[in-house]
């Protein structure tokens, strides 16, 4: 599959990962959040089957980092929510005339190059649906639509088994990936737990970080 395009919806950092408020101070999580960030766009840079990178967002450290990275910033529905903000970048890419999007958070710092490969690989040629699910199988951790719009997208804590839902209503059997890296996206307290017990395929920014903060 090629002209995929990694999609990266990126909120701004104040206010980040509030749900860790138990274990993290606010300047922790913040720090969290852009250390994550930047685990997810080393990944997607070393990749190799990728046609390029986006990323959604009005935060200027978020653009700058994005920058470095080789990614293009848009801002298009970047204020509209998880599902705003993809379906921006997916109007940005239709209307350049792009093959393919594969949208992932920017919260998943175990993910690899090779993950990213390895699910564009697993896609199929346009009308396609290729999805790896959170590890909890609730979540959509990372989606690849061919073409940007061939199946309506709607993320949240429970959007797994509607997005298989949508793509088969619309005449897709979906292709799904699972992945360890891909799959454990960092929102809950017992998400960084886990994410502290498994051992990392390589080294990660944020390992190193949630060391530091002593956990």
């Amino acid at each position: 599959m090629t002209n995929v395009w990694a999609c990266v919806p990126v909120k701004e950092f104040p206010g980040a990962k509030s749900r860790l408020a138990a274990m993290l101070s606010p300047d922790q999580r913040e720090v969290l959040a852009i250390t994550m960030l930047e685990d997810v766009l080393s990944a997607l840079a070393g990749a190799t089957r990728l046609a390029g990178i986006l990323v959604n967002t009005v935060d200027p450290r978020a653009a700058a980092l994005a920058e470095r990275y080789g990614a293009h910033v848009v801002n298009e529905g970047a204020r509209d929510g998880h599902t705003g903000a993809v379906n921006g970048m997916a109007r940005v890419l239709t209307a350049k005339g792009r093959g393919a999007l594969l949208t992932l958070p920017g919260d998943i710092p175990r993910v690899t190059s090779w993950e990213i490969d390895s699910v564009v690989s697993s896609c199929r040629g346009a009308p396609s649906f290729t999805i790896v699910p959170a590890h909890d199988e609730l979540g959509s951790n990372a989606v690849i639509c061919a073409p940007p719009f061939s199946v309506p997208l709607r993320f949240g804590d429970d959007s797994y088994f509607p997005h298989l839902m949508a793509a088969r209503r619309h005449g897709m059997e979906p292709t799904i990936v699972r992945l360890p890296g891909i799959g454990l996206d960092i929102d809950h307290p017992v998400d960084l737990l886990a994410f502290m017990r498994a051992k990392p395929r390589q080294p990660t920014r944020t390992l190193r970080l949630l060391e530091q903060f002593g956990l």
